[in-house]
């Protein structure tokens, strides 16, 4: 492992695990890097992103010191929990780059139709939340960090998948057609490694 490189968190999204991340791993040499994949368990969309992110302070406390100056990356719904502990956990204060991969930073109609009191996580990624709205209308904190955003136009997932990326920091369109493929197609893959793995 070189000791040099900055820890690297790993967030997956809704209905996913911390195994969503193992094809891009296995585009690395894993021993020259710091990872580490927490499960944050949603029960279904059925916890808040809030308190998920409040689990992932927990979780990024517990594994590395205060001290030490971490990246984070975020799939989907995960880009969500990261924004949420970098905005409102003080994250920004020890995070050097933030990578959203097909994120729905400005919500997605495919959560429109979701009732809140039933499944608060998804709800809260519906066009005009509350929750988005609270992350969207004071960038101050997120403007101190790196932001890199990945997205593909025709997501269905994070729809309109053209909105899918951050309105601060650099953004890529990546070469796939779905949702699942912006993590899982080798051609998005070999991007995302090129960026988040190559400390510039």
């Amino acid at each position: 492992m070189d000791t040099n490189k900055r820890p690297i968190f790993l967030v997956h999204g809704l209905w996913n695990n911390p195994r969503l991340f193992e094809k891009l791993v296995k585009k690395i040499k894993e021993d020259d890097y710091e990872l580490f994949i927490p499960h944050l368990p949603h029960r279904y969309g059925h916890t808040s992103l809030s308190r998920l992110a409040i689990d992932l302070d927990s979780r990024i406390q517990e594994l590395v010191s205060p001290e030490i100056e971490i990246d984070i990356v975020g799939f989907s719904m995960g880009g969500l929990i990261s924004r949420y502990w970098l905005q409102n956990c003080n994250g920004f204060l020890r995070t050097k780059r933030f990578f959203s991969i097909g994120s729905p930073h400005f919500g997605t109609f495919t959560a429109q139709m979701i009732p809140s009191f039933l499944m608060p996580g998804i709800a809260e990624m519906k066009r005009g939340s509350k929750f988005l709205s609270k992350l969207n209308n004071d960038l101050s904190s997120l403007q101190k960090v790196e932001c890199i955003s990945f997205f593909t136009k025709w997501d269905l997932m994070s729809f309109p998948g053209w909105q899918a990326k951050l309105s601060i920091g650099k953004s890529y369109h990546l070469p796939v057609l779905t949702h699942k493929e912006l993590i899982t197609n080798s051609s998005s893959l070999d991007i995302l490694a090129e960026k988040i793995f190559n400390d510039t």
